[in-house]
């Protein structure tokens, strides 16, 4: 029965290689696909609006983005859930966020062409943000973090929806201060919102009540001051960290103030004209190119039978040609890192860096020697840039040491991981490691699980995600670092976690989605009890077979295989029965096997966080995660 398990594994592995490498371009990278984004999409739609609004005396390509405002108004008319509210996607819930951008979006676009939601969907859209508890509810979903509330409310004074002394000052002019500075200036916002913090802090300030004499003649001796701060970092592509709602933030506030025509203006309405999706939507992010490449020459390249089938010259030169080689406009970043995508709003971080060191050393075994010395070059310069940027409590942020003040600013375990393993346990200093170690320990929780940063689940009562953090850290643990407990905890909370129909994560709103009349129509089938998601099962697959497989952590018998009898279950720290890993693995693999079987590998499921809680779902994910799955359990010889 084991060896027919691992032939169906090895026939459905060569069957998910195939349909991953057709997603190539064609200089062989990938780019993936992000989910439309209603969320985006109005505040896309409410900068078009007030740019139009506000325009002094007309505006260039007035009509054209006429017809954007239309066709995102008409998006946007689609994706009201049955509660009245809104989702970040259309496979998320609604939340007051959401739901209230996308009422200042059509009160902004009925101002402008006429054209917004109609009577019944703007009652259910008010009833249901009362039943949230309007502004107090936006504020307590978000708490100390003004990072996305000041721009909600800022959109909504806009839209004429409250009073601009409902949204509180900025001190924008703290931009003009060195970057060096800005962790010692304790910000309001997470560091990648200064461009908002600049323009809408100047609307306040023009709108707003007038706040102290010599204070504000201060921030009026900053504007132009500032304004350069936001021209530069500006990137080419005109969209702030390629994202449309920082871009839309900043534009709708320059716009309100009569500036929708300057060139910051004028660049981010290029970026929002070029990004919108055919059916008048707009996604998260224009893409996560590099992130995913890394991914996907990771998992494919971990195939205890890979071929290099994947690899070409051109894919490398591409990657390397992603690493940032200068200091970063955005954040002061110094050379070395990664972004997520090829693109020029991409800034280096501390979770796509390390993913494309390890994507870089399984290139290099495919590659020339003149390649490989590029690439060695690459590896070291990404070393030194991540050890700069560990923080002082051991673990990795992710954009810039030292802030720490905000959520999305502070260490985190995913990250911190994921450094760890583009290290090696033979390259990284011990007191690198032991800091390291010491912040993952301190941050799991009794339960033995640990919280990522970027990815989430909607299902969950804080929409945290143990699962995929757990997952990501026992990789390390794997990889050598960590302490043989925490590692067994770790792994005992994944084999409590598993759900009755053998897969982890998802929750109630799986299986009606799946049950969607497009959904069967496009030949997808879901078992009845299904609960899982595709992505979430992969993860813990991943990171089970990885220290419970041959040689793994947890392998106790003397040729270091799964532990088979209660005895050895017992030095492992877990239990006969529910918790046998090795029983946990086969009943994931086959849920895993069932799903592509079935198509859900083709549903990718809103696991991901963007900035500030912002839901997305990629594509590439449950692809490229059950590659990596299917190939650690191939690897970890389970018999």
């Amino acid at each position: 029965m084991e060896s027919n398990l691992r032939q169906r594994v090895r026939n459905t592995l060569d069957q998910l290689r195939s349909e991953l490498l057709e997603q190539r371009t064609a200089d062989g990278h990938w780019v993936g696909e992000l989910s439309a984004s209603a969320l985006s999409t109005a505040t896309a739609v409410s900068a078009l609006s007030a740019t139009l609004i506000h325009a002094p005396t007309g505006i260039a390509n007035a009509s054209a983005i006429e017809d954007q405002i239309v066709c995102g108004m008409q998006y946007l008319g689609q994706q009201q859930n049955a509660d009245g509210g809104f989702g970040d996607t259309d496979r998320s819930h609604s939340n007051i966020a959401t739901s209230y951008l996308v009422l200042a979006a059509s009160t902004l676009a009925t101002q402008s062409k006429s054209v917004g939601l109609d009577s019944d969907q703007l009652a259910a859209l008010k009833s249901y943000i009362k039943s949230e508890g309007q502004i107090e509810g936006l504020r307590r979903r978000y708490g100390k973090d003004k990072t996305f509330v000041v721009p909600i409310l800022a959109n909504m004074a806009i839209a004429g929806l409250v009073s601009w002394d409902d949204v509180p000052r900025l001190p924008f002019e703290a931009a003009v201060f060195p970057q060096s500075m800005y962790r010692v200036l304790q910000m309001p916002v997470v560091s990648y919102a200064i461009p908002a913090l600049v323009a809408i802090g100047q609307a306040r300030h023009f709108h707003g009540s007038k706040t102290w004499l010599p204070l504000r003649m201060v921030r009026a001796a900053s504007i132009n001051r500032s304004m350069q701060v936001l021209r530069r970092m500006q990137p080419d592509s005109g969209g702030y960290l390629e994202a449309t709602p920082l871009t839309s933030f900043v534009l709708m506030s320059l716009a309100a103030t009569g500036r929708g025509d300057c060139d910051v203006s004028r660049d981010a309405i290029r970026f929002l004209h070029q990004s919108m999706n055919a059916d008048g939507s707009w996604p998260i992010d224009t893409n996560l190119a590099t992130w995913i490449t890394s991914l996907a020459v990771s998992a494919l390249a971990g195939d205890p039978e890979d071929d290099g089938s994947w690899f070409s010259p051109s894919l490398v030169d591409w990657h390397l040609g992603c690493q940032h080689r200068r200091r970063h406009p955005f954040t002061g970043a110094q050379p070395g890192g990664w972004g997520w995508t090829d693109l020029s709003g991409a800034v280096p971080d501390g979770d796509d860096t390390p993913a494309a060191v390890l994507a870089v050393k399984q290139m290099r075994r495919h590659a020339s020697p003149a390649q490989a010395a590029r690439m060695d070059d690459a590896i070291q310069d990404a070393r030194q840039w991540l050890i700069d940027l560990q923080n002082r409590d051991g673990g990795w942020p992710t954009f810039c040491r030292g802030w720490g003040k905000l959520p999305f600013d502070r260490s985190s375990t995913d990250l911190t991981a994921h450094s760890l393993r583009a290290f090696g346990i033979d390259g990284v200093s011990s007191t690198t490691k032991d800091r390291a170690e010491r912040f993952l320990t301190r941050s799991q929780a009794d339960d033995g699980s640990w919280l990522p940063l970027w990815f989430g689940n909607q299902d969950r009562p804080d929409e945290d995600n143990p699962v995929y953090g757990t997952s990501r850290v026992l990789l390390a643990g794997a990889a050598g670092f960590l302490s043989d407990e925490a590692v067994r905890r770790g792994g005992s909370y994944l084999c409590d976690s598993q759900n009755p129909d053998g897969g982890w994560g998802g929750g109630a709103s799986i299986l009606p989605w799946m049950n969607r009349d497009q959904i069967r129509d496009a030949g997808i089938r879901a078992a009845e009890g299904l609960t899982s998601s595709v992505e979430e099962t992969a993860v813990a697959i991943e990171a089970l077979t990885a220290i419970f497989g041959k040689n793994g952590r947890l392998s106790t018998n003397d040729q270091g295989k799964m532990p088979k009898d209660s005895t050895e279950l017992a030095q492992t720290g877990l239990s006969a029965g529910k918790n046998d890993p090795k029983q946990v693995i086969i009943r994931g693999v086959e849920f895993l096997l069932q799903s592509v079987h079935d198509g859900r590998h083709r549903v990718p499921w809103p696991i991901g966080f963007y900035f500030a809680k912002l839901w997305y779902h990629e594509k590439l994910y449950p692809h490229v995660f059950t590659v990596a799955a299917l190939s650690s359990f191939l690897r970890s010889e389970l018999d």
